[in-house]
């Protein structure tokens, strides 16, 4: 596809903006934009002098191009030119920070600076002279400045309430980051009624006194109702429902038989007992264990995951599907799939009774749980069972049942593998999660909270090895002089500042944690063994999470802070990630040898997978906590009246945030519905403390609340003090 001259600008600056530091030569340039007529090239030479004159990027002796605005030091960088490229990324308050590649601080946009941009927006940033206290409160300080340019428009779409205002049509958006209403035409509104939730596709705008204008390209019904609501929270998050026809069309001609020939080579795997287990509504199984007597009275664990990438080759329609999706998404009710049916239900999932191909991992494991040896190879597999997760508990806990002795094996050596894994320091977060139980119109009629089982730590310690191992074959060795290019999941080291406030939130309940010299993952762990069992484990549980970094994918290994590894990567769920599948290709290929040439295409082309890996989760689990969200609200409008027991689980000067435990439902007691007295907020203690009756309430009390209201669009549930 050829670059219009008149996009070549924004072109270029997105490419630029999403390069690593090191320099690049026109050709590579011209190349990577393909560019090939000599007018463009023209133009693009051009360009670059009048960006260079900009200060936006710098040529050296050999003519190669640096991104000024990627340069980095190993003190806390700022922005090198008063001119700058990023992301944009809203506030729900109106005030946006451009988020910069290579530069640790944020660019603060205040609203009268935004112009037309909107969330998600590229664009050209002009940065102030003056430092601004970028939020209240915070000694923080940092750049200020003003969108300059939009070079790329993320927003195409927008869902949200269609509303009328005497003789004008506007649509009020569900995103709270995007602060300004979508007029509509009334030629155009009369698709719909008032209080309908649609889905508007944005004109240009180009005028920022006025509001931004659209066209209702969907229905998708009545605002308020819970279906509606997940439909739009899908849509409103742009997550493509249906696959587009090439890839449904490749997909359909995959051939299901395996051949003598594709069997070449691989490891086979028939003869050993091979096992899924997964949860009971589950429709894709991509893991299967084995377990046999190993040397030294030690045993041989197999983790054979579907070669996922035998039929989703490199550059193909479904791997260009599976790179935009990222991940599959599990909605409240529906899964939205990385992969067509076609793969993911049937020619990839290890369905029991059937041949299958797959990648395995096989773990010489001595009784002490140390890996003696190992091998990592492609394989065929044929699945003895498909378990669910409770029928494996209950062969835990009988001691009896279908493959008895593999799946108490197993249970025992998970057992082994989770003990050596706590004493190396690694953090086992038990966070609840709810379980929605439907009708048969698709409402929910109970949640419940989810257990976490033997069986699910059975799999859980088999996996985390397997992706350890396979992590360390590729980081730990080094082939044909070349380090070996990977994508490797890390964790980085908590932010000393959080951790020192978890230390001051879990004092006031009479537990400890030393921060001085920075906190290892062992005294984290220590913290949550003596918080199990109390009434405020899992509160503390949720805010010893929120203060660690963000686990991410990236091509340089920093190691995983939270399971105290110095190696781990994602290689168990290509059905369901695009990294692991990624995992497999890397492994495959180093299987065959590299060259030289092929480091460098990987040291290039890496960095942008695991930049749009993590991109594509972090939006795939904001959707999921909205659809849940969305349920649980609709859930608690049949409960208005009702009374529970609950916890404080957050205290503001607006009131008290309270989640009632068995069912993971979080709502709000506003201050000014607690008439009873004036209350006052201290910060310091996280409590409201009445005036007159000195009545307290405090982060982690228990509380009695009823349920006075509920708003299906925003989500909220709002609690009063039960008297």
């Amino acid at each position: 596809m050829r670059y219009a001259i008149a996009n070549l600008k924004k072109q270029l600056l997105s490419y630029l903006s999403r390069r690593s530091v090191q320099p690049v030569g026109f050709k590579e340039l011209a190349h990577a934009l393909r560019i090939t007529r000599r007018d463009v090239l023209s133009e693009l030479r051009s360009l670059l002098k009048d960006l260079e004159g900009e200060e936006v990027v710098k040529t050296d002796a050999k003519g190669r191009i640096t991104y000024l605005s990627q340069r980095s030091s190993g003190r806390k960088s700022q922005p090198s030119s008063n001119r700058v490229v990023g992301r944009l990324l809203m506030n729900k308050r109106g005030f946006g920070f451009v988020r910069v590649e290579g530069s640790d601080e944020d660019v603060y946009i205040a609203p009268k600076s935004l112009k037309t941009a909107l969330h998600g927006d590229l664009v050209a940033v002009v940065v102030f002279a003056r430092p601004v206290t970028r939020r209240q409160g915070k000694d923080d300080r940092g750049p200020e400045g003003e969108v300059a340019e939009i070079l790329e428009r993320t927003l195409t779409t927008v869902t949200g309430r269609l509303e009328e205002a005497r003789k004008f049509f506007f649509v009020v958006p569900d995103n709270e980051r995007i602060p300004r209403d979508i007029y509509v035409s009334a030629e155009d509104a009369a698709k719909a009624r008032p209080g309908d939730k649609v889905v508007v596709q944005l004109h240009p705008w180009t005028d920022e006194q006025l509001n931004p204008e659209g066209s209702i390209i969907e229905v998708l019904g009545p605002s308020g109702d819970a279906r509606v609501e997940v439909m739009s929270v899908a849509r409103s998050f742009g997550l493509p429902l249906t696959f587009p026809p090439a890839a449904q069309r490749e997909a359909a001609s995959l051939p299901a038989e395996i051949t003598a020939e594709v069997l070449q080579g691989r490891i086979d795997c028939r003869p050993l007992v091979c096992f899924t287990i997964d949860p009971e509504d589950a429709k894709d199984f991509d893991d299967a264990l084995s377990i046999e007597p190993g040397p030294g009275g030690g045993v041989r664990l197999g983790v054979h995951i579907a070669d996922v990438s035998h039929y989703v080759r490199e550059g193909s329609e479904l791997d260009r599907e599976a790179y935009a999706r990222g991940t599959s998404v599990y909605m409240v009710n529906e899964v939205i799939p990385m992969l067509p049916e076609r793969l993911s239900n049937d020619l990839c999932s290890l369905r029991p009774q059937v041949d299958r191909l797959t990648f395995s991992v096989f773990l010489d494991i001595a009784p002490t749980g140390n890996v003696e040896s190992y091998r990592i190879g492609r394989s065929v597999i044929r699945s003895a069972r498909r378990f669910s997760y409770e029928e494996v508990q209950a062969v835990i806990s009988s001691r009896k049942g279908a493959y008895a002795d593999e799946v108490l094996a197993l249970f025992r050596l998970s057992q082994t593998l989770l003990e050596g894994r706590r004493k190396q320091g690694s953090i086992d977060f038990d966070t609840g999660e709810a379980k929605f139980r439907f009708d048969a119109s698709g409402l929910p009629t109970a949640i419940v909270r989810k257990d976490r089982l033997d069986a699910h730590r059975l799999v859980e310690e088999c996996m985390l090895l397997a992706n350890k191992t396979v992590a360390e074959h590729i980081g730990r060795v080094r082939g044909d002089d070349h380090p070996r290019p990977f994508l490797y999941r890390v964790h980085d080291v908590p932010d000393p500042s959080r951790l020192k406030e978890l230390a001051g939130f879990v004092k006031q309940f009479g537990y400890s944690l030393d921060v001085h010299g920075g906190v290892s993952p062992r005294a984290l762990q220590k913290l949550l063994d003596n918080v199990h069992g109390s009434e405020v484990e899992n509160l503390i549980n949720e805010v010893a999470l929120r203060s660690m970094a963000k686990a991410v994918y990236a091509e340089k290994n920093i190691g995983h802070y939270g399971l105290a590894f110095k190696f781990y990567t994602h290689f168990t769920s290509p059905i369901r990630r695009y990294p692991d599948l990624i995992v497999h290709r890397l492994l495959a290929q180093y299987q065959r040898g590299v060259t030289a040439k092929t480091v460098q295409d990987l040291q290039k082309s890496l960095p942008a997978v695991a930049r749009q890996s993590s991109e594509r989760e972090r939006v795939a689990v904001e959707a999921e906590r909205a659809s849940v969200k969305v349920m649980q609200v609709e859930f608690m409008k049949r409960h208005l009246g009702d009374e529970f027991d609950g916890v404080i689980a957050g205290v503001t000067d607006y009131g008290l945030f309270v989640e009632i435990e068995d069912l993971l439902v979080e709502g709000l007691v506003s201050v000014r519905d607690m008439d009873d007295d004036y209350y006052l907020y201290d910060e310091k203690r996280y409590s409201l403390k009445g005036r007159s009756r000195g009545r307290t309430y405090r982060l982690g009390d228990t509380i009695r609340v009823k349920v006075v209201a509920v708003n299906q669009e925003k989500r909220q549930i709002d609690f009063a003090v039960a008297t």
